[in-house]
């Protein structure tokens, strides 16, 4: 065996087994694991399980698992473990560098719906979204560390003057809202302001409007809406899509709908993957192979299902770029925040 080959076995080697702790990840996501041992001293697995409300023995694997896996310490002279403050900060929901265990829970939702995605690569079709579990639970929570956490701060400051009209009261539609974290925060810090959201997925949906009755909200209204027949008019002031075009039908036909449907002088906010549409400029994008990945289990196929065209989730900034151009957007600015190199933000006026 050559000396390539055999570090090449080794590299998979090591991919099988960074895999396997990626599943457990999501599991500490899921089960509150890294939450709770983020609040407790080094201790034994008795006294997480107990912390956890969980059962010991499954815990005490877990925790075998997340040691080997280099995540928590391990003192073998009082058997107990211990979550580094360091990595905490990426891997607990109140985790300061954002919680990357959320998209850990991808790899098992894609391992779900496998089968599937076997049968399309040999019948070319696509998947809807009700066939894939907890997924919009993944994305809220997605949402509220991408796009909710940093919204007042950094991202409708990209546009100047909006946060004032914002503040005055304006229309605002959500397109592709999911369930509705950033629409509820904007509608809960501007209530002189009218927000509308619309998205396909009627679980969704309903979620949105649960949260909103709950916050007793009355300037929001939210529905399930097929986007690709969307046809309105000059009536909102502001238009906003948060990761929700590149997995539409037809991309292309959706902003030029958004520009219809916007005032003269008024604003599409728009944010996608930063990865570039050319694959040599991805070599080195942020998870560009975990992209790919979530690409062909999910934002490839919900497309193609639809009758789409299944740009992918690296369709590339630099093609909505283009579909922003041909919709007839006068002005359109392009912004990748310091803190952020996976997400790109477009903020475009209609003349």
């Amino acid at each position: 065996m050559t000396k390539s080959a055999e570090a090449f076995a080794e590299r998979i080697g090591g991919v099988l087994n960074d895999g396997a702790i990626a599943l457990m990840l999501s599991l500490g996501h899921r089960t509150r694991l890294f939450d709770s041992l983020a609040t407790l001293p080094p201790s034994r697995s008795e006294a997480i399980a107990a912390a956890a409300g969980l059962d010991e023995r499954y815990v005490r694997e877990w925790l075998a698992a997340m040691v080997t896996g280099g995540i928590l310490d391990f003192d073998p002279k009082t058997q107990t473990y211990s979550l580094p403050e360091d990595h905490a900060r990426c891997l607990t929901r109140d985790g300061d560098l954002g919680n990357l265990a959320v998209y850990a829970q991808f790899l098992p939702m894609a391992g779900a719906v496998q089968e599937e995605i076997l049968a399309r690569f040999r019948d070319g079709k696509g998947l809807s979204y009700a066939e894939y579990p907890c997924f919009h639970a993944i994305m809220a929570e997605d949402s509220a560390q991408t796009v909710v956490a940093q919204l007042f701060e950094s991202v409708l400051p990209l546009a100047d003057g909006l946060t004032a009209r914002l503040e005055a009261g304006i229309d605002v539609l959500d397109a592709g809202c999911g369930s509705g974290r950033a629409l509820l925060a904007m509608a809960e810090r501007y209530p002189q302001s009218r927000f509308t959201g619309y998205d396909l997925s009627a679980e969704a949906i309903d979620t949105a409007k649960a949260a909103g009755r709950q916050a007793g909200l009355d300037n929001l209204h939210v529905a399930v809406r097929d986007l690709s027949h969307f046809d309105e008019e000059e009536g909102y002031d502001l238009v906003t899509s948060f990761d929700a075009v590149h997995d539409q039908r037809d991309p292309a036909n959706l902003i030029r709908r958004l520009h219809r449907a916007l005032r003269p002088g008024s604003l599409y906010l728009m944010q996608d993957v930063a990865g570039s549409a050319r694959l040599e400029n991805n070599r080195d994008f942020p998870m560009a192979a975990y992209l790919y990945t979530v690409s062909t289990f999910h934002c490839m196929p919900v497309s193609l299902g639809q009758g789409g065209q299944g740009l992918g989730t690296m369709w590339g900034w630099e093609t909505a770029e283009a579909l922003l151009q041909q919709a007839g957007f006068s002005e359109i600015k392009r912004h990748i925040l310091e803190h952020d190199p996976m997400n790109v933000w477009f903020v475009s006026e209609k003349g």
